[in-house]
């Protein structure tokens, strides 16, 4: 069996520390796993029952942590030595800081990971990195069909005023006018 590390957490249970392993984990470069239903020393214990407890996790992730983290972890059932285990699996993400929604962006609401342990985050820490936060908006991303859109939009355009268009416009004459 493995051992607890930097991006590896053992849980008897589900307890209320979940939110604060998980927001750790995200705060992170690599992220990493959780088992429950594991001792601290590694010891088989299993989780009775299943699908409540793994309905909680996902429900419990979902709602107490911002922003959201949809995408950046799972949570399936292993069974080792005929016992049922909960394996967490969650990514390092990609708007940190991670944090509670109860306490907010704050000490009381970030954490990090640090050997095996959870550490609230620095005031410093947590405003470098969300001033480093990559922003995407829909106005930001360019469609790939950008330039069929574009030239529709004109073909249109050239329409409203009177002009005849053909599909010949598109292939040389928009990429020309696009660029004015």
């Amino acid at each position: 069996m493995l051992s607890e590390n930097n991006t590896t957490e053992f849980k008897r249970e589900l307890n209320d520390k979940l939110e604060k392993t998980v927001i750790s984990f995200l705060n992170s470069k690599t992220g990493g796993d959780i088992f429950i239903g594991v001792g601290d020393d590694g010891s088989l214990i299993g989780v009775k029952n299943i699908d409540k407890t793994q309905l909680a996790i996902t429900d419990r992730i979902k709602n107490n942590i911002s922003p959201t983290c949809l995408g950046l972890f799972d949570v399936y059932v292993e069974e080792k030595d005929d016992k049922a285990l909960i394996h967490i699996v969650v990514s390092g993400g990609t708007e940190k800081p991670y944090y509670l929604k109860s306490s907010g962006m704050s000490p009381k609401g970030c954490f990090i990971r640090v050997g095996t342990g959870i550490k609230p985050m620095e005031i410093n820490m947590i405003e470098s990195l969300f001033a480093s936060r990559t922003r995407n908006s829909l106005r930001n991303i360019v469609s790939p069909r950008y330039m069929d859109h574009a030239f529709s939009q004109l073909k249109i355009y050239y329409q409203e005023k009177g002009f005849n268009t053909n599909d010949s416009l598109h292939s040389h004459k928009s990429q020309e006018l696009l660029r004015d």
